[in-house]
C-alpha cells in the first residue's frame, strides 16, 4: 500500500512494514533532544517516575545542548545549568556539550545538523517545539513535553498517532529577494497558525530542492507555527553530501509514494512570490513586504535557529555590503561554528564578519539569545514600543521581550534592507 515519507519512517521505527494515518503506535526512538530550559523538569520527571538511582534507556542516544538563557547574570538560568551537569554526569552522556567549555556549540536545532546527528530516516524528538527542523534531513522530528520526554529517558520508546500529511509544492527558479522564510511565511498566510494542525507538512518541488540544507531547515523549522506535528523534505545528494561531511552512522532514503494519500496539496510559483512578512502579533499575518512598505522600525535582529544560520548571515551580508544601518542591528549566530565562519566566509571579497561591522551591526556570542525574550540583561531583548524586525519564527506579545512591543517576522535579507532604511523595505530596492 502507498505511504508517505513521514508514514515509511514511523513504520521503520515501530518495525512494521506499514503504518495508518491516524493509527497509534510504539516508535522505537533514535535521538532525544533538551536543552537548558527544558531538560531540568524532565530529569525530575525521570527521577520521580523511575527512582532516583534509574539509568537512562541509551547515554549515546542522549543529546544535551543548553543554548537559551546562557550569556546572562540570570541565578535561575546558572542553576538550570547546574542541573544539566550534575545530570549529564551522573548518567554517563557523552553528548552534553556545556556552556563556558570548547564543547558548547549554541542553538540546538542548528548544532543537531552540525554535530551529525540528523541522519537520513530517523526518529528524532525534542523537548523543544522547533524539534521539526530536522526533518530538513529526510527524518521525522517533533517536539514533545517533559513528560513524554521523560518517559524515553526510562524506555527508548513513544506512544504516537501517524499523522496525516499535507503537500506543498514549489516549483521554478528562486529569485535572488526570495528566501526559504519567505516561502513559510506564504504559507502560513495561506492555511494559518492552525492550518497543519497534527499534521506532517512535506515540502516539494525543484524551488525546494535547489535550496541548500541550512535554507531547507528554515522551511521544516516553521512547520510547528502552522501547528504541524512535523515537517519534512526528502533526502537528496544534497542532504548526503552534507551527513558525510559530518557523520559516518548509516541511515536509510525513504521517499514518498507517487500514489500516496495527502490532507491536501498547494502548488506555488516561485517566480510569481515576493516578499513577505508576518505582521504582529502572529506568524500568519502576512503581508507583501511592499503593502507595508515606509512601516517604522525600532531594531533589526538577524538571528535564531531560524535565521542564525550562515547561509542568512551571507544574504544579509549582501544587502548590507557598503551600507550603514540606521537603526540597531544585532547579528545573533546559532553556533559556534556558524561565528566562526562569519569570519572566514567572503562575500565579494570580504570577510561577513568585517561586511556587517562596517555597516554598524552588534554581533552577539551563539545563542538563542532573545528569540525566547529571557532575562533582562539578554542580548537583543525589545523594550516598551519597540517594533522588531526579526528573523525568528514567532511573535507574539512577549515573544522577544516586552510585551508592549510588536515583532515583525521577514527573511533576513528582508531584515538588512529595513535595518538600512530604518523601515520595512522590500529587498528588492537593493537588489536591483
Amino acid at each position: 500500500m502507498a505511504q508517505t515519507i513521514t508514514q515509511k519512517i514511523l513504520a521503520r521505527a515501530a518495525n512494521r512494514k506499514f503504518v495508518e494515518t491516524g493509527e497509534n503506535v510504539w516508535l522505537n526512538v533514535d535521538i532525544l533532544l533538551t536543552h537548558d530550559v527544558c531538560g531540568p523538569p524532565t530529569f525530575d520527571i525521570f527521577k520521580e517516575k523511575f527512582g532516583s538511582g534509574a539509568k537512562v534507556w541509551d547515554p549515546e542516544k542522549i543529546v544535551v545542548l543548553p543554548d537559551h538563557y546562557i550569556f546572562t547574570e540570570n541565578e535561575h538560568a546558572h542553576r538550570n545549568i547546574d542541573l544539566l551537569r550534575k545530570f549529564s554526569k551522573e548518567q554517563n552522556l557523552p553528548n552534553y556539550y556545556d556552556v563556558g567549555t570548547d564543547r558548547y556549540k549554541g542553538v540546538c536545532h542548528v548544532a543537531l545538523a552540525e554535530e551529525g546527528y540528523n541522519l537520513p530516516g530517523t526518529v528524532l524528538f525534542g523537548t523543544d517545539s522547533h524539534t521539526c527542523t530536522s526533518g530538513a534531513f529526510g527524518m521525522f522530528g517533533t517536539g514533545i513535553g517533559n513528560t513524554d520526554a521523560a518517559f524515553i529517558l526510562g524506555t527508548g520508546k513513544i506512544w504516537e498517532k501517524v499523522p496525516e500529511s499535507m503537500k506543498f509544492i514549489f516549483e521554478g527558479q528562486m529569485p535572488d529577494y526570495l528566501a526559504a522564510k519567505d516561502l513559510i511565511l506564504q504559507i502560513l498566510g495561506d492555511i494559518g497558525t492552525d492550518g497543519a494542525t497534527y499534521r506532517a507538512m512535506e515540502f516539494d518541488g525543484s524551488a525546494v530542492y535547489s535550496l541548500p540544507m541550512e535554507e531547507r531547515m528554515t522551511l521544516t523549522n516553521m512547520a510547528i507555527e502552522a501547528g504541524g506535528m512535523n515537517g519534512i523534505i526528502a533526502a537528496d545528494n544534497v542532504t548526503e553530501a552534507y551527513v558525510q561531511e559530518r557523520s559516518g552512522k548509516p541511515y536509510e532514503i525513504f521517499k514518498s509514494d507517487p500514489d500516496a494519500d495527502y490532507h491536501s496539496i498547494y502548488r506555488y510559483r516561485v517566480e510569481e512570490l515576493e516578499p513577505v512578512v508576518a505582521m504582529p502579533h502572529s506568524p500568519d499575518n502576512r503581508a507583501t513586504v511592499r503593502s507595508v512598505q515606509d512601516t517604522r522600525i525600532t531594531k533589526s535582529y538577524i538571528g535564531s535557529c531560524t535565521g542564525g544560520k550562515l547561509s542568512d548571515f551571507v544574504m544579509a551580508a549582501g544587502i548590507l555590503k557598503g551600507k550603514t544601518v540606521s537603526v540597531p542591528t544585532n547579528i545573533v549566530p546559532a553556533t559556534v561554528e556558524v561565528a566562526q565562519s562569519l569570519e572566514t566566509e567572503l562575500v565579494e571579497g570580504q570577510p561577513i564578519k568585517k561586511i556587517l561591522e562596517d555597516a554598524g551591526c552588534t554581533i552577539a556570542r551563539p545563542s538563542c539569545a532573545a528569540c525566547l525574550g529571557g532575562p533582562s540583561d539578554t542580548f537583543g531583548r525589545s523594550e516598551d514600543n519597540d517594533l522588531v524586525v526579526s528573523t525568528t519564527n514567532r511573535n507574539f506579545p512577549g515573544r522577544m521581550g516586552s510585551k508592549k512591543a510588536g515583532v515583525c517576522l521577514a527573511s533576513p535579507l528582508t531584515a538588512a534592507a529595513s535595518a538600512i532604511t530604518g523601515k520595512l523595505t522590500d529587498p528588492r530596492e537593493f537588489l536591483r
